[in-house]
């Protein structure tokens, strides 16, 4: 089972008895979900959807969402995690990493710290030469995380379902280890 302790956080593979409920409180936050997708909050069986299809990528690429823990306290804050995009055009089949935490959990560095592990595991662990990531342009949070993972703007793009307008980013290998 692949795990990653980080000073406060244990990023792991996915326990749906443990982890649907969490999850799918942390997804029936508008807050949380009005940067991702559609913006549409997502039900339990919607969760447990995700939960599968994050498990089944784990098991066809060797790298997938990680279920993000507290280690204080055993709380699930979130995910955070890797995927083969599909979209946009721009980044499509490229691995790129993204993340969602509760609400609770924002502002205290733990998006920036998974974010860092999981890049880390990318570069370093699983081999991959580049990692690229999209937000909306209006995500000023989530460009604070990329830019404290060293991740360089590479130009913009629009969702080709939801019409956002995204910021594209990117890092090789050769940019992570300077």
């Amino acid at each position: 089972m692949t795990e990653i302790r980080t000073p406060r956080l244990l990023l792991r593979r996915w326990l749906e008895e443990d982890d649907l409920v969490p999850l799918s409180e942390i997804h029936a936050d508008p807050a949380v979900m009005r940067r991702i997708g559609d913006g549409a909050t997502r039900s339990e069986d919607q969760t447990a959807q995700d939960i599968e299809a994050w498990e089944e990528e784990w098991d066809e690429e060797g790298f997938g969402m990680f279920a993000v823990e507290l280690l204080g306290s055993g709380e699930l804050a979130g995910a955070v995690g890797l995927s083969v995009a599909d979209a946009p055009a721009e980044i499509a089949g490229q691995v790129a990493i993204s993340w969602r935490l509760g609400r609770v959990f924002w502002g205290q560095g733990y998006a920036s710290e998974a974010a860092h592990a999981t890049l880390e595991f990318a570069l370093q662990d699983r081999g991959l030469d580049r990692v690229v990531a999209v937000r909306r342009i209006t995500d000023a949070a989530s460009a604070n995380v990329l830019d404290k993972l060293g991740m360089q703007a590479e130009g913009t793009a629009q969702d080709p379902v939801h019409g956002h307008d995204l910021a594209v980013y990117g890092i090789d290998l050769t940019q992570y280890q300077d």
